[in-house]
């Protein structure tokens, strides 16, 4: 069973982000402050948990916490700082959105660059470890892709309603079919070949 909180005095909120390795679209990151002593029977993490699952968890979730807020950085943004910094850029935004504000963060992973001068912890498989980081990661993944299947309205061709912008050979195809989007990060190795998609 995953711990309700890292240590008693503090408050804590939990950090995770979705869409790091992907090809297109943003990184989305969440970050949620729970009760402490907060217990919940099947909250995890999200990648060990059914699309279904994770709509029931999300309302819990919702629902439960003291706070909650999401944080994105853009493909334009990750192409111009790098991945890592986005992904830091997303959990900066997400705890600033937050309505309490936490004494510590518990960050999944083990980097982290500090936000102001809020203490930290990095927990390597911190949403398979923790309940705030396990609903920091469920709310991130079910936005992100929520927003991805949107985009996918807009631009189909890709499969992101079912790949979310992971590099699966349905997107590599799309890719090398159709060109590349505005929604498609340029930095990253797009195919294979990495074709002369951006004259």
């Amino acid at each position: 069973m995953l711990k309700s909180q890292f240590q008693d005095e503090l408050i804590e909120a939990g950090c995770d982000e979705a869409g790091r390795g992907c090809l297109a679209g943003p990184v989305v990151a969440a970050a949620v402050i729970l009760p402490k002593d907060y217990q919940h029977s099947i909250l995890n993490d999200s990648k060990q948990l059914k699309e279904k699952q994770r709509d029931e968890l999300l309302i819990d979730i919702k629902k439960d916490a003291i706070a909650w807020a999401i944080g994105m950085a853009s493909p334009a943004e990750i192409d111009e700082i790098n991945i890592l910094n986005a992904s830091y850029l997303a959990m900066h935004r997400a705890v600033d959105g937050l309505t309490q504000i936490p004494e510590l963060l518990l960050i999944d992973g083990n980097r982290f660059k500090p936000k102001q001068d809020i203490p930290y912890e990095c927990i390597i498989k911190g949403d398979g470890k923790y309940l705030s980081i396990a609903a920091a990661s469920i709310i991130a993944k079910t936005h992100r892709d929520k927003l991805m299947r949107k985009l996918a309205e807009e631009f189909p061709g890709y499969s992101w309603e079912t790949n979310f912008g992971y590099p699966t050979p349905p997107h590599r195809r799309g890719i090398k079919e159709l060109g590349i989007t505005p929604h498609h990060r340029k930095s990253f190795q797009l195919l294979p070949s990495q074709l002369d998609l951006f004259i």
